[in-house]
């Protein structure tokens, strides 16, 4: 018998990794035929699991006898441009669909911003931290709070310009939105623009913006539900991966794929597997 892996939070457990592992491409075979063993898949994955959940450096992969920290960025690399991150993320959606279901009728959209000290694609000076370098991202969530888009650009990008560019990498197909199925879509006051209405109700949306004051007075007054703190919740579920907290990662799509595979994570959680 194998090794039973738990969730322990650093580690893949088993029922994890049997959703990832047939995503991850074919190994190819060295051209010169003679090489040290590759280290096994799953080693790997735990050791990028590992720097994703601390946010400590490749390099201290090192030190930890998981294994060398340039084996976990290379194979980090190849499964990154090989989409096994995003398609990780976009299973465990279909999965929480077809279990729980994926309530399209109040999704809520918000904007995030954390510091990246090192630059690169898609940063720039962050006008809450005294110009320093720093990142925003997008996140769309269902009105459970499920993550099912999210874009990324510099601090200093207005949150409205990217409602389109979020709206636009969902995960899994919409369903068209109906007289009688509704799709509504819960912003802050900060996305309070014409320009932003006229997007949203192009693309068969109902913008719900409100202040967070107003927001806070009708619920309190008028009984109304609280619709939009999932978004900022699942931020909150974000930040736990220290990786994402601070970026390190100087190329645009490296961020993504480590915030694709938190996004996978939480949601395959969703789906009940671990329990």
């Amino acid at each position: 018998m194998g090794l039973v892996c738990k969730d322990d939070g650093w580690r893949l457990p088993d029922e994890l990794w049997a959703k990832m592992e047939p995503l991850l491409p074919a190994r190819k075979a060295h051209p010169l035929g003679c090489h040290r063993p590759r280290v096994p898949d799953r080693i790997a994955m735990n050791a990028i699991l590992l720097v994703l959940r601390t946010g400590m450096q490749w390099n201290a992969l090192n030190g930890s006898g998981i294994c060398s920290s340039s084996s976990a960025y290379r194979r980090f690399a190849e499964w990154r441009d090989a989409g096994v991150f995003g398609r990780f993320w976009h299973e465990g959606l279909l999965e929480y669909d077809r279990l729980e279901g994926i309530d399209w009728s109040w999704l809520s959209l918000d904007g995030a911003m954390t510091k990246a000290p090192l630059g690169g694609e898609k940063t720039g000076p962050n006008p809450t931290d005294r110009g320093k370098g720093g990142v925003k991202r997008s996140l769309l969530t269902e009105a459970s709070g499920i993550p099912l888009a999210i874009e990324i650009d510099g601090a200093n990008r207005h949150d409205m310009k990217l409602v389109e560019a979020t709206l636009g990498k969902l995960m899994v197909k919409r369903p068209t939105p109906s007289m009688t199925r509704p799709q509504g879509l819960c912003l802050d006051k900060g996305y309070d623009y014409d320009e932003v209405r006229e997007l949203v109700a192009g693309l068969g949306f109902t913008a719900h913006i409100r202040a967070r004051g107003e927001e806070q007075r009708d619920i309190r007054e008028l009984g109304y539900r609280a619709r939009r703190w999932v978004v900022e919740r699942t931020h909150g579920w974000l930040n736990r991966y220290r990786r994402l907290l601070i970026r390190w990662e100087k190329k645009a799509d490296s961020y993504l794929a480590m915030l694709h595979f938190a996004c996978g994570i939480i949601t395959w959680r969703a789906t009940g597997l671990l329990e």
